[in-house]
């Protein structure tokens, strides 16, 4: 059976986790729990030599960084499928989600690491601008959707990628402003997909 090493409020393995969902694949979650650094444990560090997470062992083969798991779960078992047919689709696809990784939810990473500081330490000023950014990243996100339904048309990683971050934006405060009406509707579309409820522990 799969085995994915996760922590439930990481963002990246609940990306993994809806993926596994998607695709109806049967797993068990062994929890790493960061805030105790059991990531940095040797025995976890042999199955990530960067203790991190999420890593994913599929009846021995270990791979680690939740886009490249994805990427994995696409190729090696198809079907349901997560990426467009089309070559310019599946672009697509990646460039969202690369736009999540690497941008949008870097920003949320930065509200989280001053949320766990005692609340005198924090600094109001980085989460303040986390939260214009994140709203900024909206601009684009309607771009994306003008006349589809999802990022690259069908539902996608691309998709995938942004659901673990939509509960965080009523958890930090972050309103989506009602001119991005392609973007509110997409949101509910998400909200709606049952690896989205069962996903989130």
């Amino acid at each position: 059976m799969i085995k994915l090493y996760t922590f439930p409020p990481s963002t990246n393995s609940r990306k993994v986790r809806i993926a596994l969902i998607e695709k109806g694949l049967e797993f068990e979650r062994v929890n790493v729990d960061l805030t105790k650094r059991e990531q940095k444990n040797p025995e976890y560090l042999k199955l990530h030599p960067f203790g991190q997470i999420p890593t994913l062992d599929d009846e021995g083969f270990v791979i680690y960084d939740s886009t490249i798991i994805n990427e994995y779960l696409e190729d090696e078992y198809p079907y349901p499928p997560l990426m467009p047919k089309d070559s310019e689709g599946r672009a697509r696809a990646r460039l969202m989600e690369d736009f999540r990784d690497n941008h949008f939810n870097a920003y949320f990473v930065h509200i989280i690491q001053e949320i766990r500081k005692p609340e005198g330490e924090r600094d109001s000023q980085r989460m303040d601008n986390a939260k214009a950014e994140i709203a900024k990243a909206f601009d684009r996100i309607e771009r994306e959707l003008d006349g589809k339904e999802y990022l690259a048309g069908a539902f996608s990683l691309g998709d995938i990628a942004f659901m673990p971050n939509i509960d965080l934006l009523d958890r930090f405060g972050i309103a989506v402003d009602p001119k991005y009406k392609n973007t509110i509707a997409w949101i509910e579309r998400l909200k709606a997909r049952p690896s989205f409820a069962a996903s989130a522990t």
